[in-house]
């Protein structure tokens, strides 16, 4: 009798693991529905006897009232900061803007934080001979212009100079999260009108362990927390980590578990227990710590998934509920809500598309059952208010 074919044996092996595939592959989740707000657009007007359009960067909300935060660019390209405000986030004006240096009168502002009836800013301009950014802190008063801060070049500048990424406000001041060449670093203020550099402090900035960087803050009480990431030594990818402090002068670290490793970006409070969340290997995770303290971190959900490019979380805020997170996969920026805490999480569609270069910006600020987005896709500047939908709308 001939022997069959080695194809054919091969053949019937192939049906027969494919139809054993098929039996035991877990069911795939359906995308999950978008949340489809009512935007509304809104004008940002220029301030009265200045050319250029806005640039907008950052959105934020407390005390009954809206900040918006950018620049203006002219034709030829030259910048100037810009900021404005509203009680409704419906009807805007322009805040009156008074810099003091040369930088600072280039500068474009990039992140806002707000307490009680007060605003700060960062702001930063590219120049000098290598070309790094001219980075710098504003400060708003009630009835006063959103005034530049002056301060020595190396405050945030100089040859230690990585990043000033973040700014927070809570009852114990002020603190910008970000990262000097010896690792993560944070500046303190009682008023945001004058930043102290705190850099080298033990468990914060990195050590035989590996080096880290800071990307966000948030109160916590009279103390803060702040997220961010470590690069083991001798390795090649991210781990995230948390820190909490009662003074922002000493801190005590925690690891974030993460398989395959990642980064805590950004984070907010809800119901008082800290989230942060982070690009990760296969999308965007989410961390959740009950105590508020650098323990007990456990992931809790997750979202996306991995880019054409490298990922990013560029905004989350915290109101009626819900979360908002706005994220980068290289190619766009997306808006993700949820309202489990973090487990679950559906799209938010946005009127414009916005890509993920560094000439684009989209973010969103939340509260008074408002939400706010202002989005820059490097032609035009735009902003919408909506009422703060459900998950189920």
């Amino acid at each position: 009798m001939p022997l069959p074919r080695p194809r054919s044996v091969f053949a019937v092996a192939g049906v027969a693991m494919l139809l054993a595939a098929c039996r035991s592959a877990p069911e795939q989740p359906a995308t999950p529905a978008p949340v489809r707000p009512a935007w509304q657009a809104v004008e940002l007007p220029v301030p009265a006897g200045v050319e250029g359009r806005p640039l907008l960067r950052d959105a934020t909300r407390c005390a009954d009232r809206w900040y918006a935060v950018g620049g203006l660019v002219d034709g030829a390209g030259e910048t100037r900061p810009a900021a404005w405000t509203s009680a409704d986030g419906l009807s805007w004006s322009a805040l009156p803007v008074r810099p003091q240096t040369f930088y600072g009168r280039q500068h474009v502002l990039y992140a806002v934080a707000c307490r009680d009836s007060r605003m700060a800013a960062l702001g930063a301009k590219t120049g000098g001979v290598h070309g790094n950014p001219r980075t710098g802190s504003w400060v708003w008063r009630p009835g006063g212009p959103v005034r530049e801060v002056p301060a020595a070049f190396e405050l945030f500048g100089g040859p230690r100079a990585v990043s000033a990424s973040r700014l927070a406000a809570g009852p114990g001041g002020w603190l910008i999260a970000g990262a000097r060449t010896g690792g993560a670093a944070v500046w303190t203020s009682p008023d945001a009108g004058g930043f102290e550099v705190r850099e080298g402090v033990a468990e914060l900035a990195g050590d035989a362990r590996g080096r880290t960087a800071a990307y966000d803050a948030v109160a916590r009480g009279s103390g803060w927390l702040v997220v961010g990431s470590l690069l083991p030594a001798g390795g090649t990818a991210l781990t995230p980590l948390a820190w909490s402090s009662a003074d922002g002068r000493s801190w005590r670290r925690a690891a974030l578990p993460a398989d395959g490793g990642g980064a805590a970006q950004r984070v907010v409070l809800r119901d008082g227990a800290p989230i942060a969340v982070g690009p990760v290997r296969d999308g965007f995770a989410v961390w959740r710590a009950p105590s508020g303290g650098p323990d007990g971190w456990r992931r809790v959900g997750g979202f996306g998934a991995a880019g054409p490019g490298v990922s990013s979380v560029t905004g989350l805020v915290a109101a009626g509920g819900r979360l908002v997170a706005v994220t980068g996969d290289g190619a766009d920026r997306r808006v993700w809500m949820s309202g489990d805490g973090g487990v679950s999480w559906r799209p938010v569609i946005v009127p414009t598309s916005v890509p993920a270069r560094g000439d684009a910006a989209l973010a969103v600020a939340a509260g008074g059952g408002g939400l706010v987005a202002v989005a820059d896709d490097g032609k035009t500047s735009r902003a919408w208010w909506a009422a703060l939908p459900g998950v189920d709308e």
